[in-house]
């Protein structure tokens, strides 16, 4: 991605944010690629240089506590009620009335609350991995922890529990090259075991283990990404996972509104089919209560689709968007 695209906003509530800009035809809606973690905006760039071809603006920022973005140490920041304002903030900016607005990831539980809060700025939104997060005044990650186990026979969210812990950025960092190769191992159902039960990443990392390395990152992509893991152990965007774990989010999301529980926009998701930390199930609940315009694909990837298969993402992602006729 040009780092010559890049700009920085300081946004109402006085985080600086970086963010990717490339303005394409008018006649074209402008899209919004969120990413998740362990990210930034770098992981989209397979869907930003297809999409600039096809004519579209395309926005894709570092969100808050990742990459050059602000990384403030108050876990409040990161409410998502805040970052979504953030994310206006810039779609303001950029003089952008409305945006289809895609998510991976934790991504995907900001364009919630963004289709939560303003679905006046959205033609569209998209889920990649992880599907609509409806607002939940009463989550308990304990409780929520046991309910999945008792769906589909283990907790896929047991790492949280190590990355709300006070040192764990540091342990990442100290063990970064480990940290990699469990976030990218070539056989995915390794993340059952080694990420999805609790205290194994924190095991992991301390043995210094290794595993055999997915094959369709380049040695730029790794050089990237391996340097991102081992500046700050991750630290701004540990806290995501603290605001859900600690009840910030539960009591953040008593603002949304009951009528916008339901998202009458047109919405994508994107299952991954060998994705154990999310599988597609989790999320097709949710989607079929609350989203009735939706459109379902299955992708035979793991948790990161974006990278793993990109041309197949961005077909299926623009088949979506020519579909919906959006009038600019």
């Amino acid at each position: 991605m040009d780092p010559s695209l890049y700009k920085q906003l300081t946004t109402k509530r006085g985080f600086k944010y970086n963010y990717f800009v490339a303005v394409g035809l008018s006649s074209h809606p402008a899209l919004v690629l969120i990413h998740g973690f362990p990210s930034t905006s770098y992981d989209w760039h397979h869907q930003v240089s297809f999409f600039r071809e096809k004519g579209y603006t395309v926005i894709v920022p570092d969100t808050l506590g990742n990459g050059r973005t602000d990384k403030p140490t108050d876990r409040l920041a990161y409410k998502h009620s805040g970052m979504a304002a953030d994310l206006v903030d810039i779609l303001d900016s950029e003089n952008v009335d409305k945006a289809i607005v895609i998510g991976h990831d934790w991504g995907s539980a900001l364009v919630s609350r963004v289709a939560n809060y303003y679905p006046e700025r959205l033609h569209a939104v998209g889920f990649l991995s992880v599907g609509y997060v409806p607002p939940n005044v009463e989550y308990n990650y304990d409780a929520s922890s046991t309910l999945l186990k008792d769906a589909i026979g283990y907790n896929p969210f047991g790492y949280w529990q190590f990355f709300v812990e006070d040192g764990a950025s540091t342990t990442i960092k100290d063990h970064s090259n480990s940290f990699f190769d469990l976030i990218f191992p070539s056989d995915p159902k390794l993340w059952k075991e080694h990420l999805c039960t609790p205290g194994a990443v924190k095991a992991w990392l301390l043995a210094d283990k290794t595993a055999p390395l997915v094959g369709y990152l380049t040695e730029e992509e790794k050089k990237i990404i391996k340097a991102r893991f081992a500046e700050d152990g991750l630290a701004g965007g540990l806290n995501w996972y603290k605001v859900s774990v600690y009840g910030i989010g539960a009591e953040d999301d008593k603002q949304v509104s009951a009528n916008n529980y339901f998202v009458q926009l047109p919405v994508f998701f994107g299952g991954c089919k060998a994705d154990y930390a999310v599988p597609p199930a989790i999320a097709l609940s949710d989607l079929t209560k609350y989203c009735p315009n939706r459109t379902v694909k299955e992708f035979d990837t793991s948790h990161w689709v974006q990278l793993e298969t990109p041309d197949l993402l961005n077909r299926e992602l623009l088949a979506w968007i020519t579909d919906l006729k959006v009038q600019v």
